[in-house]
């Protein structure tokens, strides 16, 4: 389907042309922009109380270098989970996990401190974890310099006026986080997880506790990131204002992948350029996919379907009435392999 958006559409296809160029002069070309992100097969399970909770079964995800994607499900479907592996919080329990060069399953302690230091940053939902209350805004963003020794002194200083300036709160720079506001604060947020360049900025709910108007404004500092720097921005949201304006939503459901909604732009018969929004089932490496709830519970699929293989493509048909025993899982979904 799609829609007009008047004025939003040019700038979205315009900051998606300077990401991808950022990205590919930071990468040394446009040929290494492909998989900066990689997970395939990835397992984690937890064991509480002696009891094994699967919260991510198998997923397969695949994220350019350069790309601004959304992450979005429903509470406890694996998202927050696969945030905290790529971001180095947690460790997988099985499976493939890569950003860039590194193997998220092999770090050693001192290699997963250096890599949660320098490739990739983070920002949590909750405004009063991103701050230490103590120190202002610059010397916020400073620290991080500091402790990878990456930027001392003036240098560090000037770096961290440069980052406050980018995401739109160069004035807070001499103001404590309790001088801040919400939006304020998740803004400085930014440019501390982004202080040391980072090729990958993960960010977990960063507008959950906002009001809609300042949820927007960190949303425009994030794709100000994206466009400007070439940082590849991975956000996890239940905010559909921020699921509708990146370009692929990747839907996670039971521990999978089971869905992407991917936008473009193309100019319509009357002259006017449009959103073109396409929705897609996700294939794994097994074959399976998930069907949407939706499609489950209007063709009332149990158990077992009917596959039927035309040349150009699957009719997939209820099975015989009586022979299943159960109902889809929780959520509705289906699965087809």
């Amino acid at each position: 389907m799609s829609a007009p958006t008047g004025d939003v559409v040019p700038d979205l296809a315009l900051l998606e042309r300077r990401a991808t160029e950022r990205a590919a002069a930071r990468a040394g070309g446009a040929d290494r922009l492909r998989g900066h992100v990689v997970c395939e097969g990835l397992v984690r399970i937890f064991k509480t109380d002696g009891v094994e909770v699967v919260a991510l079964q198998g997923l397969d995800l695949v994220i350019d270098r350069g790309e601004l994607v959304a992450i979005v499900g429903a509470s406890g479907s694996g998202k927050s989970t696969l945030l905290n592996i790529l971001s180095g919080l947690d460790v997988p329990t099985a499976g493939v996990a890569r950003v860039g060069d590194v193997d998220l399953l092999s770090m050693s302690p001192a290699q997963r401190l250096r890599y949660r230091r320098h490739t990739v940053g983070f920002v949590w939902q909750q405004t009063a974890r991103n701050l230490l209350p103590y120190l202002t805004a610059r010397e916020n963003v400073e620290l991080p310099m500091r402790l990878a020794r990456s930027r001392r002194g003036r240098a560090a200083r000037q770096r961290a006026a440069e980052l406050l300036e980018l995401v739109g709160v160069g004035y807070c720079a001499d103001r404590r986080p309790d001088q801040l506001s919400g939006g304020e604060q998740q803004r400085c947020a930014l440019a501390v997880a982004i202080a040391n360049d980072p090729e990958v900025l993960f960010a977990d709910e960063p507008t959950g506790e906002l009001d809609e108007a300042t949820g927007a404004e960190v949303f425009a500092a994030l794709r100000t990131i994206n466009a400007e720097l070439g940082v590849t921005v991975v956000v996890v949201t239940h905010d559909p204002a921020v699921a509708t304006q990146v370009r692929r939503t990747v839907a996670i459901r039971d521990g999978r992948t089971a869905s992407e909604v991917r936008r473009s732009a193309r100019v319509g018969a009357d002259g006017v350029e449009e959103v073109v929004t396409e929705e897609y089932a996700v294939l794994d490496r097994s074959g399976r996919l998930q069907f949407p709830a939706a499609f489950v519970s209007a063709l009332g699929l149990r158990d077992r379907v009917r596959l039927t293989l035309e040349p150009d493509h699957i009719e997939v048909r209820p099975g015989d009435v009586g022979t299943g025993t159960g109902a889809p899982g929780a959520d509705g979904a289906g699965e087809s392999r």
